[in-house]
């Protein structure tokens, strides 16, 4: 387990925990408002899900909401992927770090 203050994997380790890391390369303010978006709009399919529930609505329409949330957040997914490999992964790699690319392959597992 890396401790703060360990370089040797580059982990910007949080002050709360000994296991949280952060990105090297900061999100740029319009794509970390993007991406909150997209979470805020899943949290409110969720929200519409649990009303349907209530409300006792037909399960094939939310069953259709349930896909929709489903496909929002394998989008999500992929973009956060995406970005991960165009920056940590490429940083990782230019300081000469290859296990990365294992890291990655189990990431995009987890994903599918």
């Amino acid at each position: 387990m890396p401790q703060k203050g360990d370089n040797k994997n580059q982990e910007n380790i949080c002050s709360n925990c000994d296991s949280c890391r952060t990105k090297h390369t900061p999100r740029d303010e319009k794509q970390r408002r993007q991406l909150q978006n997209r979470l805020n709009r899943m949290a409110g399919q969720l929200n519409g899900i649990s009303r349907m529930l209530e409300e006792n609505r037909y399960c094939g329409d939310i069953l259709t909401q349930v896909a929709a949330v489903e496909s929002a957040l394998q989008s999500f997914g992929y973009l956060i992927l995406q970005e991960h490999m165009e920056t940590c992964v490429v940083e990782e790699i230019r300081s000469g770090n290859t296990q990365i690319v294992e890291e990655v392959t189990e990431l995009v597992k987890k994903l599918k």
